[in-house]
Protein backbone atom coordinates (compact mmCIF):
# COMPACT_ATOMS: atom_id res chain seq x y z
CA UNK A 1 0.00 0.00 0.00
CA UNK A 2 1.52 3.31 -1.05
CA UNK A 3 1.90 6.19 1.38
CA UNK A 4 1.60 9.42 -0.56
CA UNK A 5 3.62 12.09 1.18
CA UNK A 6 2.85 15.11 -0.95
CA UNK A 7 -0.08 17.42 -0.46
CA UNK A 8 -0.50 20.77 -2.13
CA UNK A 9 -1.52 23.74 0.00
CA UNK A 10 -4.15 25.46 -2.15
CA UNK A 11 -5.16 29.08 -1.84
CA UNK A 12 -8.69 29.91 -2.92
CA UNK A 13 -10.74 28.02 -5.48
CA UNK A 14 -9.29 25.39 -7.74
CA UNK A 15 -9.64 26.67 -11.33
CA UNK A 16 -11.87 24.44 -13.41
CA UNK A 17 -13.03 22.23 -10.52
CA UNK A 18 -16.62 23.40 -10.51
CA UNK A 19 -17.82 20.23 -8.74
CA UNK A 20 -15.66 21.27 -5.78
CA UNK A 21 -16.10 25.04 -5.92
CA UNK A 22 -19.83 25.02 -6.77
CA UNK A 23 -21.26 21.60 -5.86
CA UNK A 24 -24.86 22.78 -6.22
CA UNK A 25 -24.40 24.27 -9.72
CA UNK A 26 -26.15 22.77 -12.74
CA UNK A 27 -22.84 21.65 -14.22
CA UNK A 28 -21.94 19.79 -11.01
CA UNK A 29 -25.22 17.90 -11.18
CA UNK A 30 -24.45 17.04 -14.81
CA UNK A 31 -21.15 15.49 -13.75
CA UNK A 32 -22.91 13.42 -11.10
CA UNK A 33 -25.33 12.23 -13.79
CA UNK A 34 -22.40 11.30 -16.02
CA UNK A 35 -20.83 9.36 -13.15
CA UNK A 36 -24.04 7.39 -12.66
CA UNK A 37 -24.39 6.67 -16.38
CA UNK A 38 -20.81 5.42 -16.58
CA UNK A 39 -21.39 3.10 -13.64
CA UNK A 40 -24.51 1.66 -15.26
CA UNK A 41 -22.88 1.33 -18.68
CA UNK A 42 -20.53 -1.37 -17.42
CA UNK A 43 -22.41 -2.70 -14.43
CA UNK A 44 -21.43 -6.32 -15.18
CA UNK A 45 -17.82 -5.53 -16.06
CA UNK A 46 -14.85 -4.30 -14.07
CA UNK A 47 -14.29 -0.63 -14.82
CA UNK A 48 -11.13 0.59 -13.14
CA UNK A 49 -9.34 2.56 -15.84
CA UNK A 50 -10.91 5.22 -18.07
CA UNK A 51 -9.36 7.18 -20.94
CA UNK A 52 -10.74 10.56 -21.91
CA UNK A 53 -10.00 12.02 -25.33
CA UNK A 54 -11.49 14.22 -28.06
CA UNK A 55 -11.21 14.78 -31.80
CA UNK A 56 -9.25 18.00 -31.64
CA UNK A 57 -7.90 20.67 -29.28
CA UNK A 58 -9.95 23.12 -27.19
CA UNK A 59 -12.60 20.50 -26.47
CA UNK A 60 -12.53 20.92 -22.70
CA UNK A 61 -11.46 17.30 -22.18
CA UNK A 62 -8.98 18.18 -19.43
CA UNK A 63 -11.65 20.10 -17.51
CA UNK A 64 -13.99 17.15 -17.97
CA UNK A 65 -11.29 14.73 -16.78
CA UNK A 66 -10.54 16.71 -13.62
CA UNK A 67 -14.17 17.28 -12.68
CA UNK A 68 -15.14 13.69 -13.39
CA UNK A 69 -12.27 12.45 -11.23
CA UNK A 70 -13.38 14.73 -8.38
CA UNK A 71 -16.98 13.56 -8.81
CA UNK A 72 -16.00 9.90 -8.43
CA UNK A 73 -13.80 10.78 -5.44
CA UNK A 74 -16.82 12.37 -3.76
CA UNK A 75 -18.41 8.92 -3.82
CA UNK A 76 -15.80 7.73 -1.32
CA UNK A 77 -13.59 6.22 -4.00
CA UNK A 78 -9.83 6.51 -4.18
CA UNK A 79 -9.28 8.12 -7.59
CA UNK A 80 -6.08 8.88 -9.50
CA UNK A 81 -6.13 11.46 -12.30
CA UNK A 82 -3.19 10.88 -14.66
CA UNK A 83 -2.04 13.52 -17.13
CA UNK A 84 -1.17 11.28 -20.08
CA UNK A 85 -1.10 14.22 -22.47
CA UNK A 86 2.68 14.30 -22.76
CA UNK A 87 2.57 17.04 -25.38
CA UNK A 88 0.40 19.78 -23.82
CA UNK A 89 -0.15 18.79 -20.17
CA UNK A 90 -2.61 20.79 -18.07
CA UNK A 91 -3.34 18.85 -14.87
CA UNK A 92 -0.53 20.59 -12.98
CA UNK A 93 -2.01 23.95 -13.95
CA UNK A 94 -5.51 23.00 -12.80
CA UNK A 95 -4.25 21.85 -9.41
CA UNK A 96 -1.43 24.40 -9.11
CA UNK A 97 1.38 21.92 -8.48
CA UNK A 98 4.89 21.64 -9.89
CA UNK A 99 5.46 19.45 -12.93
CA UNK A 100 9.12 18.62 -12.59
CA UNK A 101 8.36 14.95 -11.96
CA UNK A 102 5.45 12.80 -13.02
CA UNK A 103 4.44 10.10 -15.50
CA UNK A 104 7.53 10.51 -17.67
CA UNK A 105 9.67 10.06 -14.57
CA UNK A 106 8.09 6.67 -13.96
CA UNK A 107 8.42 5.76 -17.63
CA UNK A 108 12.11 6.61 -17.96
CA UNK A 109 13.47 5.91 -14.47
CA UNK A 110 12.76 2.44 -13.11
CA UNK A 111 14.21 3.50 -9.79
CA UNK A 112 11.37 5.99 -9.28
CA UNK A 113 8.30 5.14 -7.22
CA UNK A 114 4.63 6.00 -7.80
CA UNK A 115 4.38 7.25 -4.22
CA UNK A 116 7.19 9.75 -4.89
CA UNK A 117 5.44 11.53 -7.77
CA UNK A 118 1.72 11.34 -6.93
CA UNK A 119 0.09 14.37 -5.28
CA UNK A 120 -2.68 13.97 -2.70
CA UNK A 121 -5.17 16.81 -3.16
CA UNK A 122 -7.45 18.48 -0.63
CA UNK A 123 -10.41 16.79 -2.26
CA UNK A 124 -10.78 13.68 -0.17
CA UNK A 125 -9.87 10.57 -2.16
CA UNK A 126 -8.53 12.47 -5.18
CA UNK A 127 -4.89 12.06 -6.21
CA UNK A 128 -3.07 13.36 -9.28
CA UNK A 129 -0.10 12.22 -11.34
CA UNK A 130 1.16 15.04 -13.54
CA UNK A 131 2.88 14.46 -16.88
CA UNK A 132 6.38 15.35 -15.78
CA UNK A 133 8.91 16.66 -18.30
CA UNK A 134 7.67 16.70 -21.90
CA UNK A 135 9.54 13.93 -23.77
CA UNK A 136 10.60 13.85 -27.44
CA UNK A 137 8.81 10.51 -27.99
CA UNK A 138 5.41 10.49 -26.22
CA UNK A 139 3.78 7.78 -28.36
CA UNK A 140 6.70 5.40 -27.88
CA UNK A 141 6.65 5.88 -24.11
CA UNK A 142 2.89 5.36 -23.84
CA UNK A 143 3.03 2.21 -25.98
CA UNK A 144 5.91 0.75 -23.99
CA UNK A 145 5.80 -2.30 -21.75
CA UNK A 146 6.73 -0.01 -18.88
CA UNK A 147 3.51 1.98 -19.36
CA UNK A 148 1.50 -1.23 -19.13
CA UNK A 149 3.35 -2.07 -15.92
CA UNK A 150 2.54 1.35 -14.45
CA UNK A 151 -1.17 0.93 -15.25
CA UNK A 152 -1.20 -2.42 -13.47
CA UNK A 153 0.77 -1.00 -10.56
CA UNK A 154 -1.59 1.89 -9.83
CA UNK A 155 -4.61 -0.40 -10.17
CA UNK A 156 -3.45 -2.10 -6.99
CA UNK A 157 -3.84 1.10 -4.99
CA UNK A 158 -6.74 3.01 -6.56
CA UNK A 159 -10.40 2.26 -7.14
CA UNK A 160 -10.43 4.27 -10.37
CA UNK A 161 -7.75 5.74 -12.63
CA UNK A 162 -8.66 8.39 -15.20
CA UNK A 163 -6.21 9.17 -18.01
CA UNK A 164 -6.40 12.60 -19.63
CA UNK A 165 -5.22 11.98 -23.22
CA UNK A 166 -4.31 14.18 -26.21
CA UNK A 167 -6.83 14.64 -29.06
CA UNK A 168 -7.10 11.46 -31.10
CA UNK A 169 -6.96 13.03 -34.57
CA UNK A 170 -3.74 14.90 -33.84
CA UNK A 171 -1.47 12.07 -32.65
CA UNK A 172 -1.55 8.32 -32.01
CA UNK A 173 -1.16 8.66 -28.23
CA UNK A 174 -4.88 8.40 -27.51
CA UNK A 175 -5.21 5.22 -29.56
CA UNK A 176 -2.30 3.67 -27.70
CA UNK A 177 -3.65 4.44 -24.24
CA UNK A 178 -7.27 3.64 -25.05
CA UNK A 179 -6.19 0.10 -25.86
CA UNK A 180 -4.70 -0.21 -22.36
CA UNK A 181 -7.78 0.91 -20.41
CA UNK A 182 -11.17 -0.59 -19.57
CA UNK A 183 -13.15 2.15 -21.28
CA UNK A 184 -12.86 5.39 -23.25
CA UNK A 185 -14.99 8.54 -23.12
CA UNK A 186 -15.06 10.88 -26.09
CA UNK A 187 -15.56 14.62 -25.48
CA UNK A 188 -17.43 16.47 -28.21
CA UNK A 189 -17.42 20.30 -28.02
CA UNK A 190 -20.53 21.74 -29.61
CA UNK A 191 -19.77 23.70 -32.75
CA UNK A 192 -16.04 22.91 -32.79
CA UNK A 193 -16.07 19.53 -34.54
CA UNK A 194 -18.08 18.16 -37.43
CA UNK A 195 -19.72 14.79 -37.95
CA UNK A 196 -16.88 13.50 -40.13
CA UNK A 197 -14.31 14.22 -37.42
CA UNK A 198 -16.39 12.40 -34.82
CA UNK A 199 -16.82 9.37 -37.09
CA UNK A 200 -13.10 9.34 -37.92
CA UNK A 201 -12.25 9.48 -34.21
CA UNK A 202 -14.63 6.62 -33.47
CA UNK A 203 -13.08 4.54 -36.24
CA UNK A 204 -9.57 5.13 -34.90
CA UNK A 205 -10.67 3.90 -31.48
CA UNK A 206 -12.34 0.87 -33.04
CA UNK A 207 -9.11 -0.08 -34.81
CA UNK A 208 -7.41 -0.64 -31.44
CA UNK A 209 -10.48 -2.38 -29.98
CA UNK A 210 -11.06 0.41 -27.49
CA UNK A 211 -14.24 0.06 -25.45
CA UNK A 212 -16.07 3.36 -26.02
CA UNK A 213 -18.32 4.02 -23.03
CA UNK A 214 -19.99 7.02 -24.64
CA UNK A 215 -19.53 10.69 -25.41
CA UNK A 216 -19.83 13.93 -23.49
CA UNK A 217 -21.25 16.93 -25.32
CA UNK A 218 -19.95 20.11 -23.78
CA UNK A 219 -19.70 23.86 -24.35
CA UNK A 220 -23.47 24.07 -24.47
CA UNK A 221 -24.73 27.32 -22.99
CA UNK A 222 -27.47 27.09 -20.41
CA UNK A 223 -28.84 29.76 -18.07
CA UNK A 224 -26.20 31.32 -15.82
CA UNK A 225 -23.65 28.51 -16.08
CA UNK A 226 -20.96 28.90 -18.72
CA UNK A 227 -21.19 25.30 -19.84
CA UNK A 228 -22.93 22.11 -18.99
CA UNK A 229 -22.15 18.58 -19.97
CA UNK A 230 -24.28 15.83 -21.40
CA UNK A 231 -23.37 12.15 -21.55
CA UNK A 232 -24.76 9.67 -24.00
CA UNK A 233 -23.77 6.04 -24.45
CA UNK A 234 -22.87 4.18 -27.59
Amino acid sequence: MFKFKKKKNYTGDRPGLVVVNKPSAVVSEQFRTIRTNIQFSMIDENLQTISITSAGPSSGKSVVSANLAATFANEEKKVLLVDADLRKPTVHKTFKVRNTEGLTTLLTDRGSSVSDVVFRTYTEGLYILTSGAIPPNPAELLSSKRMTEIVEEVKNDFDLIIFDLPPILAVTDAQVMSSKTDGTIFVVPKGLVNKEQVIQSRDLLSKVNAKVLGAILNRVEKNDDNYYYYYYGE
